[in-house]
């Protein structure tokens, strides 16, 4: 049986953002909830005690994170450790850390867009060695606004390099033809989170185009 899915957001978003995604996940079919935070005035700091108080009153077997949402879900994780979640998706989470978040950061005029989520933007994580297996589906489509704040040395999703979605301690991780915000709608994210949460690996294919 497929498991529970709840989904996380990420930075200047809400949780209607990734109906979309939830209604695509339904369509494979998970049984699927959304968690809203505000990325600016919650931050993780707020953020991450509701999110644990969730998983210890449900019994959610996986999560979807994008961007800062897979962060975020990590975060949760590591404080939470008789959660029944096995599995994590994280879409175009910058897990090492965003050039985009520390140069905008290094910008007073618009460093509040990064309200209280700056700190785990900037630094990401070291490694992963929870319990549960993290997959990452990264995108290499460099479109939009992360251009303006960020020069990647190599590939990236035009807000996040491909370089900082990869953590030690993944399970799998995968590359799509999509941009940062195509993500949340692209046909091939949604069939490889949907094949990593049912085998714990993620399914190689043919590059789909660009979203």
């Amino acid at each position: 049986m497929p498991p529970r899915v709840l989904l996380i957001h990420g930075l200047l978003n809400a949780k209607s953002w990734l109906r979309p995604l939830a209604t695509n996940l339904r369509r494979q079919g998970f049984d699927t909830e959304l968690f809203g935070y505000s990325s600016l005035l919650d931050g993780p700091g707020r953020a991450l005690p509701r999110l644990r108080e969730r998983l210890s009153e449900n019994r959610f077997g996986a999560i979807v994170g994008h961007s800062l949402g897979g962060l975020i879900a990590l975060e949760a994780l590591r404080h939470e450790p008789t959660s029944t979640v096995t599995r994590v998706v994280c879409i175009g989470s910058p897990l090492r850390g965003s050039l985009t978040a520390r140069n905008i950061a290094a910008r007073p005029w618009i460093r509040p867009l990064l309200g209280r989520s700056a700190d785990l933007l900037q630094g990401g994580l070291e490694a992963w060695a929870g319990e549960a297996e993290v997959g990452l589906v990264a995108g290499n489509v460099a479109r939009g606004m992360g251009r303006l704040f960020a020069r990647f040395e190599g590939e990236s999703d035009g807000t996040v390099g491909l370089e900082e979605t990869r953590l030690p301690g993944l399970a799998d991780h995968c590359i799509v033809r999509s941009s940062h915000t195509g993500l949340v709608f692209s046909r091939e994210a949604v069939a490889q989170t949907a094949h990593f949460l049912r085998h714990g690996r993620f399914e190689r294919t043919v590059e789909a185009p660009a979203v």
